[in-house]
């Protein structure tokens, strides 16, 4: 089943985002897409995010796949807070299972947020342009380009090279 997850980093993003990739491989990675930098929403002023996603080839549950990435960020460095803006070394978002439609509180399938957010939507839409949003019937290509026009992303090409390179087991 096609997993598509969101990553993102403002610690350190340069080592903390290939690494995460190179985590993602065994896991069934197929593609990541390019490496964007976005300002930092809400809370006090930061650092921007880098954002990327990655596609996955997988037969793990929603709830196993949710607690494997929990563990990639733990292994590198991630601290929860209740902060949901805080900095990060790494965030491993699932933002979609397949055709799973999934609510159970703060656990959701699709991630709303793929709908309204550009810096989660235009990576994704890069490694799956043809997968359908369960909840809307929209493909993934469609919401990033409704997206397109307000967002304030940046293309970083030195960071798509390393994730690539991540992803190929080249770094």
């Amino acid at each position: 089943m096609l997993a598509i997850v969101g990553l993102g980093s403002n610690i350190e993003p340069e080592r903390h985002l290939p690494r995460a990739v190179a985590a993602l491989r065994p896991l069934g990675a197929k593609a990541v897409s390019g490496v964007y930098q976005n300002p930092a929403r809400g809370g006090p002023p930061q650092p921007d995010f880098l954002n990327a996603a990655i596609a996955l080839e997988t037969s793990m549950q929603a709830g196993e796949l949710r607690e494997t990435l929990r563990k990639v960020e733990n292994r590198l460095g991630r601290v929860r807070t209740a902060d949901e803006y805080a900095p990060r070394t790494i965030d491993l978002d699932l933002l979609m299972l397949g055709a799973l439609v999934l609510d159970q509180g703060r656990f959701t399938l699709p991630d709303p947020q793929l709908l309204t957010a550009a810096h989660l939507a235009i990576p994704a839409a890069e490694v799956a342009p043809t997968a359908v949003h369960p909840r809307t019937g929209e493909t993934l290509r469609s919401i990033a380009e409704r997206l397109r026009p307000t967002a304030e992303l940046r293309l970083r090409q030195d960071l798509t090279a390393e994730a690539q390179a991540a992803l190929r087991g080249d770094r």
